[in-house]
């Protein structure tokens, strides 16, 4: 009872509609999305059909023609120069001979070792393993790492966070550790050899020589014949009391062209039509692994992407009806999410509308099952709510209001916070709108069992929730299309680097 009144109070500063009055517009059009509707389109595009929809293969592009022809139907309008498409390019790289050898033992691709670097080589080259520990200025003054690679023990960091300050220091290459345990490793080398064969996607860019090489804490202890608790000790205090190995290693490069497509269907508003709200969600999954079973991805992004396409639906209808919304809306799904974002960068620097016109996005990545924390809960009605107070006063009470007035669902922000482990604020596509200071909000329900496995299919799908956090988002993206004024931009984006 006191948690509504707070929030009609902080409404209260901004709006002027009575306390929880409900929007008999937004509770008509959000009734045609129907548990029905949403399970049809998720049973085709999560179908084997559809091979998994790795970019830029088969499935994703039948996906693509779907989503493109579900929009047209509607009458939306494409925005690309007619085209419900956008369209553009990946480099798919990959690294058909990767070989390290340190002192007598040979280490087998993402089973000893991943290859996480770039380098393109003739040659193999052979030099000295040394090892660093932690990548500090300290320990840089004990160790000589000019033109050797160079052992790193960075558990709990990123890569990408250690890498620089040691390759700037002159280091030939890094063989690196970054989490504890066996079993964790090798959940990682089998998801980078189910991909080995289709090579890693991303923008084209020049050849970097920085061969990297990950392992576990386990072999690197193996590689320099020294226990790991004296090892990871080492690394912190006297990296120098670690003998130096012998190594050598080779890698090559192959590169080809991946042509792929953002879908995108648009409808214009009214008295506000230059300002647009983007909907989104990422259409895209994982393909098919290395034991030739298709990863389905009904939750990872079905879920989503089958939510936009009611949603547009809902906001099609009102249309039709004569209650277009002020503001124009953007259906955007999304290419690449699961190869690094990449169909939304490419959005967010390729905008089909200005940026300074984009008033908000609302972005969709799995809504369509029970996760872990809420499994053996009595009420599972809830929906993780992400980033939306960080750049906007106005857009989580905006989310709060709605939900109170329509679908009380369980509004969780645990996964809001900056030091979530998880990470998940910058997992998904909201992300590279947020970057670019448009205030975001990030439906998601967390993961479970099937994440990113082959069994996440249909038939687990908990359709009368997913209706109702499709309904929930309808609700929030009506009143951020027809609200007198657009959610001002009065937060600093604290989560730029990814």
């Amino acid at each position: 009872m006191k948690k509504r009144f707070w929030i009609a109070g902080s409404f209260g500063i901004f709006i002027t509609l009575s306390a929880f009055a409900q929007d008999g517009n937004s509770l008509k059009y959000a009734k045609t999305i129907t548990e029905k509707d949403l399970e049809k389109h998720l049973t085709y595009l999560a179908s084997d059909e559809m091979e998994g929809r790795d970019t830029g293969e088969k499935g994703q592009k039948m996906a693509a023609e779907y989503l493109a022809g579900f929009y047209k139907e509607l009458g939306l309008t494409g925005p690309v120069d007619g085209s419900y498409f956008q369209k553009f390019n990946l480099s798919s790289v990959s690294y058909p001979d990767v070989n390290l050898t340190v002192g007598k033992q040979k280490l087998v691709n993402n089973e000893d070792f991943i290859f996480i670097g770039d380098a393109n080589m003739s040659k193999a080259t052979k030099t000295d393993l040394v090892f660093l520990g932690l990548a500090n200025e300290e320990n840089l003054k004990k160790v000589d790492v000019k033109g050797k690679l160079v052992g790193l023990w960075a558990i709990g960091s990123r890569a990408q966070s250690v890498v620089p300050e040691v390759m700037n220091a002159g280091a030939a290459g890094i063989v690196i550790v970054t989490m504890e345990g066996q079993a964790n490793f090798d959940r990682m080398a089998n998801w980078y050899k189910s991909l080995s064969g289709r090579g890693r996607l991303g923008f084209e860019q020049p050849t970097k020589q920085e061969p990297i090489f990950l392992v576990s804490s386990e072999k690197m202890a193996s590689l320099f014949e020294t226990p790991v608790d004296i090892l990871k000790e080492a690394a912190k205090n006297n990296p120098e009391s670690i003998g130096t190995k012998k190594v050598s290693y080779l890698v090559k490069k192959q590169t080809k062209v991946v042509p792929t497509e953002n879908v995108m269907g648009y409808l214009e508003g009214t008295d506000k039509k230059d300002e647009v709200l983007v909907i989104s969600s990422h259409y895209d999954h994982t393909g098919i692994d290395s034991q030739g079973r298709i990863n389905n991805g009904a939750d990872d992004d079905g879920s989503g992407t089958v939510s936009v396409m009611e949603i547009a639906e809902a906001f099609a209808i009102a249309t039709k009806e004569g209650n277009r919304p002020r503001r124009s809306v953007l259906f955007l799904n999304v290419t690449g999410e699961e190869k690094g974002l990449l169909g939304s960068e490419y959005y967010s620097n390729n905008p089909i509308f200005p940026l300074e016109n984009t008033v908000n996005n609302v972005n969709i990545d799995m809504v369509g099952r029970v996760d872990y924390e809420y499994q053996n809960a009595e009420n599972k009605d809830y929906v993780y709510v992400i980033g939306s107070e960080m750049l906007s006063s106005q857009l989580k009470v905006i989310n709060e209001y709605n939900n109170i007035t329509y679908t009380n669902l369980i509004l969780d922000y645990r996964y809001d916070a900056e030091d979530d482990p998880n990470r998940f604020y910058y997992r998904s596509d909201h992300y590279n709108f947020a970057k670019h200071n448009i205030p975001v909000i990030f439906f998601f329900n967390g993961v479970h069992d099937d994440y990113h496995q082959h069994t996440d299919t249909v038939d687990k799908i908990e359709f009368p929730l997913m209706t109702k956090r499709a309904r929930l988002i309808f609700h929030t993206a009506w009143d951020l299309a027809n609200r007198e004024n657009r959610t001002p931009v009065d937060g600093t984006n604290t989560r730029m680097e990814r």
